[in-house]
């Protein structure tokens, strides 16, 4: 893939985290494309299924796989707007996918880089490829704006 390709469906993720941010979520925004084409789309709706299950990347992988009629998304990537957690990355690797592409690193629980590393677990049965920081500045963005307006309009309130 192209940085061109991939700044294209990392947009399409950045999409799905604006979604999230109007309805008050973290916004994270999740895509999963297989043969150049989207399959999957997914935002963080925590708060609003009050389920911690329901991180951007998990919707966006249960959306492909009930589009494609299978759990296995081998040959499918994954774009998501900031670096996966340790659940998310697990799903990750379950799902068989090739490649996970993300914008802006989680430094209190990312899994991929930096904290538990979970795709690089040689134990594990599958390998998924990885390529971080694309349009790093535009997913860490709405991320500090979000949590900005967080804190300011928790001072008022």
């Amino acid at each position: 893939m192209t940085d061109l390709s991939h700044e294209t469906f990392m947009r399409a993720a950045l999409r799905e985290a604006e979604k999230a941010r109007a309805k008050g979520e973290v916004p994270v925004g999740a895509v999963v494309v297989k043969d150049g084409r989207i399959v999957g789309r997914g935002h963080n709706r925590t708060e609003t299924r009050q389920s911690a299950l329901e991180h951007a990347e998990q919707v966006a992988l249960r959306a492909a796989s009930k589009r494609l009629k299978s759990w296995r998304l081998t040959d499918a990537d994954l774009y998501v707007t900031l670096e996966p957690c340790t659940m998310c990355g697990g799903a990750i690797v379950l799902s068989r996918i090739r490649n996970l592409v993300y914008g802006t690193t989680d430094p209190k629980a990312g899994a991929v880089e930096s904290t538990a590393r979970v795709l690089d677990n040689a134990n594990l049965n599958h390998r998924v490829a990885k390529t971080g920081g694309i349009l790093k500045e535009e997913c860490a963005a709405i991320l500090s704006g979000f949590f900005r307006e967080l804190r300011k309009k928790n001072r008022k309130g």
